[in-house]
């Protein structure tokens, strides 16, 4: 009876690889090996209890390395400086605009929250941290996000069906790197988008192993929960959308071959599409816009964020006044116009001039509040207005809008604008004695957002409400706004120009009026404005993505910080996270060496192996068991996809990179190189377990001091850094100073 037993617990073992499991801890890789026979004593609770075992062993040596020394650096390190402000600001509840998604900000501030910060910080970059800053809490907090990064390492490579020895490498090489031990030991968002990068993975691992019970619990289980990690790494920053990008690319695969399966009913297939519909479209848009809600909802206060938003949105942020601002506009009135393009800032004009064309004073759009931005409703030249008579503005009127306070009129004439040169430059001219016909400006009534078509009857501009646009009278151009940022001369701020075009759909020509001033006027009431939250949500996400392409490397200006994509797989170059004085703690954000180097080589290799098995198969060699081939090439495929997906966008961004951009790619990197240890050494029958166990600790220990060699350079180097020798590995490295 017991050797029965015995039979079947094996056939059960041996089973799994054919009902998409992995291969898990005891099953001896993917050549047929045989299963490892049930033990007693000690050694059997080990074995039943390997992966609980393994998994508290690589978690307690995570938050060794994660947590050692974690405070030494009492100042404000790198990024630290806009992440932890970020979190100041969930805090304090202002207001703020930043080109990542809220979800890893706003654990930022609830890490804040927990450590007992109070929001009283300005996190200036390399500014010693107060007594009453727990910085360190801070840090350990989103640690620990870094920490999970190694269970889950362990958890994946089991589910990938590989031996123990891959396994067991890979888990090594996600402790032991330099780079993820670095960057997961600040208060910054890339643990937390490591972390996301690796549960999807893990999600969709985990749900491909459940595709013999289709539609069964676990089944369910692992489809929500690869589509809520969608959601949350897309909401810590953007490029969580390459690790979506790899689930799409299974899921099209996936649902193509289940087509092509005559034995399905057109029912279940219909039932497929519409459970991945939901679990990976619609549960991570939830998150992803429940992020954006919460966000709304918890900054409340008028921060220095404010002008990225609709006027609408700012006037029900408190501490600010614009709900209070007369409802309708009149000659007289001082008044602030905000573009209505998304990103759109606030119509400026200040002192300088410009370089070439009128070289006149310079007019643009400034995302901050000044007084450069306050205009004044002021009659055409040859007309005029009764002091004592409200004469409000309505649609068709012919204005002039005059500098508050440079006096300057905002004029157009036919020379070419700066940057845009198929428009015509705007500018400031004259004075309120000195101007001419160029001047004038017609108003034209878009639409009134809060307002019935009877209700506009009247054809009266109303603050915050009116969409209108400004047609020069003169030259039959609109006044526009369209992101178009001007050189250092005009400091960087967005391009006004006058569109020679009448696109009535373009919405960088509308404008409205946003702070409004008027003593001839009544106060307006905040219950008739309402901004809905769609069309916020909206705005902020195209202002975010308007933003992020902004980030251009600046020509007039050395970024010795940053780097190229062709410059991170091999190392070429790393980043000083700090300065770099002699007295301070020094942090390099470098890799280790041969995970990165290894790894690289495996892609290659990985692209090359496939090709040679192909070649094989073509000639009809039969290289694998049943089953080996499908899921040797699932394995690579999605890794080498992951990989790819996440490095080859950056060789055709035109923004700023840096060497951290490259750390979620890193883990896809590992995973092929894991992949091909196991597939040539670990797996393999030609290698006895002799050879396998000593491959396995000349590959481990390789790892370990290497990772022993550079650990300093994530603690922390304390002292001269030339007191240290033997990191510069290579030239480009700027580690010592020269």
């Amino acid at each position: 009876m017991d050797a029965e037993k015995e039979q079947l617990l094996q056939q059960d073992d041996s089973g799994k690889w054919d009902k998409g499991h992995g291969a898990g801890p005891g099953i001896g890789g993917r050549r047929g090996l045989p299963p490892r026979q049930r033990l007693e004593g000690w050694r059997g609770i080990y074995q039943e209890h390997e992966e609980i075992v393994w998994t508290v062993v690589y978690t307690l040596l995570s938050m060794i390395t994660r947590y050692w020394r974690i405070g030494a650096a009492n100042y404000v390190v790198w990024d630290e400086a806009h992440f932890g402000k970020f979190g100041t600001h969930y805090i304090n509840r202002d207001f703020y605009f930043d080109v990542h998604p809220p979800l890893g900000k706003m654990l930022v501030g609830l890490a804040g929250v927990l450590s007992g910060y109070h929001g009283q910080f300005e996190f200036k970059s390399g500014v010693t941290y107060p007594d009453d800053v727990p910085y360190t809490a801070m840090r350990v907090i989103l640690a620990s996000f870094g920490v999970a990064l190694v269970p889950l390492a362990w958890f994946t490579a089991g589910e990938l069906g590989w031996s123990r020895y891959a396994r067991h490498w890979v888990t090594i090489c996600v402790l032991c790197d330099v780079g993820w031990l670095c960057i997961s030991r600040f208060i910054l968002l890339d643990s937390m988008l490591l972390f996301f990068t690796f549960t999807t993975f893990l999600g969709l691992v985990k749900f491909h192993n459940q595709r013999h019970d289709a539609f069964g619990d676990d089944w369910w289980i692992w489809l929500v929960f690869t589509g809520w990690s969608i959601g949350c790494v897309c909401s810590v920053k953007w490029v969580g959308m390459f690790a979506t990008a790899v689930v799409g690319l299974y899921t099209i695969e996936d649902l193509w071959n289940k087509f092509g399966d005559l034995s399905m009913s057109a029912r279940n297939y219909l039932k497929h599409w519409l459970a991945r519909i939901l679990c990976l479209i619609v549960i991570p848009f939830i998150v992803y816009a429940s992020c954006f809600k919460i966000h709304f909802m918890i900054l409340n206060r008028s921060g220095p964020g404010d002008a990225q938003m609709s006027s609408l949105f700012q006037s029900h942020l408190v501490g600010n006044d614009f709900a209070d601002s007369p409802l309708e506009v009149a000659f007289g009135s001082k008044l602030t116009l905000k573009n209505y393009g998304y990103g759109g800032g606030l119509l400026h004009s200040h002192v300088q001039t410009y370089p070439a064309g009128s070289a006149q004073q310079q007019v643009t759009c400034y995302h901050y509040k000044d007084d450069n931005n306050n205009w004044i409703i002021t009659p055409t030249w040859g007309d005029s207005v009764n002091p004592d008579e409200v004469r409000y503005l309505q649609d068709g009127d012919t204005i002039r809008l005059v500098h508050y306070m440079t006096n300057r009129n905002l004029h157009s004439h036919p020379i070419n604008a700066p940057v845009t040169k198929e428009a015509y430059e705007v500018s400031g001219y004259g004075n309120s004695s000195i101007g001419d016909t160029q001047d004038h400006w017609v108003v034209e009534i878009v639409d009134d957002t809060h307002r019935t078509k009877s209700d506009q009857a009247d054809g009266r501009i109303h603050s915050l409400t009116t969409r209108m646009r400004f047609k020069h009278a003169n030259l039959g151009c609109y006044l526009r706004a369209a992101n178009s940022v001007l050189p250092q001369w005009g400091f960087k701020q967005v391009e006004v120009t006058c569109a020679r075009e009448n696109n009535k759909k373009d919405v960088h020509t509308y404008w409205n009026v946003e702070s409004h001033w008027n003593e001839q006027l009544p106060k307006g009431n905040v219950k008739l404005y309402k901004s809905p939250f769609w069309r916020d949500f909206s705005h902020l996400n195209v202002a975010m993505w308007t933003s992020n392409n902004a980030l251009v490397p600046d020509p007039d200006k050395e970024d010795i910080l940053a780097s190229q994509p062709f410059d991170w797989p091999f190392l070429h170059l790393g980043l000083r996270m700090c300065g770099w004085g002699d007295n301070m703690i020094k942090f390099y954000l470098l890799g280790t060496p041969i995970i990165w180097y290894f790894s690289t080589i495996c892609v290659g290799l990985s692209l090359v192996t496939a090709g040679w098995f192909l070649l094989r198969m073509q000639r009809h060699y039969n290289d694998w068991l049943p089953g080996q081939w499908d899921h040797f090439l699932y394995v690579g495929k999605y890794a080498f996809f992951g990989w790819f997906l996440h490095y080859a966008p950056f060789l055709i961004m035109g923004r700023v990179t840096y060497l951290h951009h490259y750390l979620p790619t890193l883990w896809f990197a590992v995973l092929l190189a894991g992949h091909m240890l196991d597939t040539y050494i670990f797996s393999s029958p030609r290698w006895s377990d002799k050879s396998k166990l000593v491959w396995f600790v000349l590959w481990t220990v390789s790892v370990v001091v290497n990772f022993w060699w550079f650990k300093d350079l994530a603690l922390g180097i304390h002292g001269p850094v030339n007191d240290h020798p033997g990191w510069q590995w290579r030239d480009t490295w700027n580690i010592y100073n020269r």
